[in-house]
């Protein structure tokens, strides 16, 4: 199965394809004034993460006639649709929404008994929830992904829900850049890294999965449905003693690792506000504003990432930033040439998987 918000993401959705996790902007402070780092905050307690479809028992039962009579309805719903959503907002057509519903049947149904020669069989989720469900996928432009619970990314299969910023493909790439930056060089393989804003923990498990048993990830995020989710996720791939949940803005929950850090990456807020509102309803009615949007021209988070970053690095040190666009890579990349003068070398704009300048990198001298 393979999950997909739609063919093609306007200029302005955060593409991994991406727009990102949530947090409040806040400037980050200034380096602490005691002798010892001072002890990692005390971290409140996250909510339950939901559970997606596919990780829940086969307890409801049903007859495979019920499900067909159910199955036609989604379909004939699914089919109304035609261009309208690509026509409005650059939404799904009905071609991809009827994808979506083979999808949908895949993680609902218990395969083992669809055909036990006696019309009956256990479903994932009740027949009444299913008709809900999709009708708030068609009706209400309730993300896919919402509605069966988890985004496949790379080789991952992570959970995610209302709260929490679906991870795109364009984002991906950030796993690799890190593992570009750690191939031969040890010190930034067994180093610090941070994952800022990590929404599902997408990024932060990739990396730690990059780093192998050498790495430790913090991953923070203002969010406390975020920080859940994403420590399920960490749990569900073994990780929970490498990847690091911190709940927090920005570099706020790291003040313990001050100039410590090895590495850390991003892929923030980093929408103009004024066009949050033109965007696909799927992403603009349903996921977390705070992950969108970056201020009047996007770059307040950009920025304030260019701020901190000199004093959490350590000499050496990588970041890569996920930005919207050409425009944003070169404001970033000669902000820190001037304005941040002395503090990093080896600055670099690169492309992601459509051509488009989207990720600024570089190194702490």
């Amino acid at each position: 199965m393979k999950l997909s918000l739609t063919p093609k993401l306007s200029t302005f959705l955060k593409p991994s394809s991406a727009l990102a996790p949530p947090h409040l902007r806040r400037s980050i402070s200034s380096s602490s004034l005691s002798l010892s780092p001072p002890p990692p905050p005390p971290q409140p307690t996250s909510p339950t993460p939901k559970t997606p479809l596919f990780l829940r028992p086969p307890i409801h039962p049903a007859t495979t006639s019920d499900l067909q009579q159910w199955h036609h309805w989604a379909k004939t719903l699914a089919s109304s649709v035609g261009s309208s959503f690509a026509d409005s907002d650059n939404g799904p057509d009905s071609t991809l929404l009827l994808r979506e519903l083979k999808w949908l049947v895949d993680d609902a149904v218990h395969q083992e008994n669809l055909e036990n020669g006696e019309g009956k069989i256990r479903l994932r989720v009740s027949l009444e929830e299913m008709y809900l469900l999709w009708k708030q996928r068609i009706e209400e432009r309730r993300p896919f992904q919402y509605v069966v619970g988890c985004e496949h990314w790379r080789e991952l299969v992570l959970c995610v829900q209302e709260g929490v910023l679906i991870p795109r493909p364009e984002t991906e790439l950030v796993v690799d850049l890190v593992g570009e930056a750690v191939e031969g060089n040890e010190g930034l393989r067994e180093g610090l890294w941070a994952d800022l804003g990590t929404g599902s923990g997408a990024i932060a498990i990739g990396i730690a999965r990059v780093l192998g048993s050498c790495g430790r990830v913090f991953a923070t995020d203002l969010s406390p449905v975020a920080v859940s989710v994403a420590g399920f996720n960490a749990e569900r791939y073994g990780l929970q003693d490498v990847v690091k949940l911190r709940q927090g803005s920005w570099f706020e929950p790291l003040k313990d690792v001050e100039g410590e850090l090895a590495g850390f990456v991003s892929n923030p807020p980093y929408i103009p506000s004024d066009n949050i509102s033109g965007l696909q309803a799927e992403v603009g009615r349903h996921e977390p504003r705070v992950a969108l949007d970056g201020g009047v021209d996007g770059m307040d988070d950009l920025l304030h990432f260019c701020r901190g970053a000199a004093s959490m690095l350590r000499p050496g040190g990588f970041f890569a930033l996920e930005t919207n666009g050409e425009s944003q890579c070169k404001y970033l990349v000669d902000y820190m040439e001037n304005e941040a003068r002395g503090s990093f070398c080896n600055l670099s704009i690169i492309p992601d998987f459509a051509g488009i300048h989207r990720f600024v990198t570089g190194f702490r001298k």
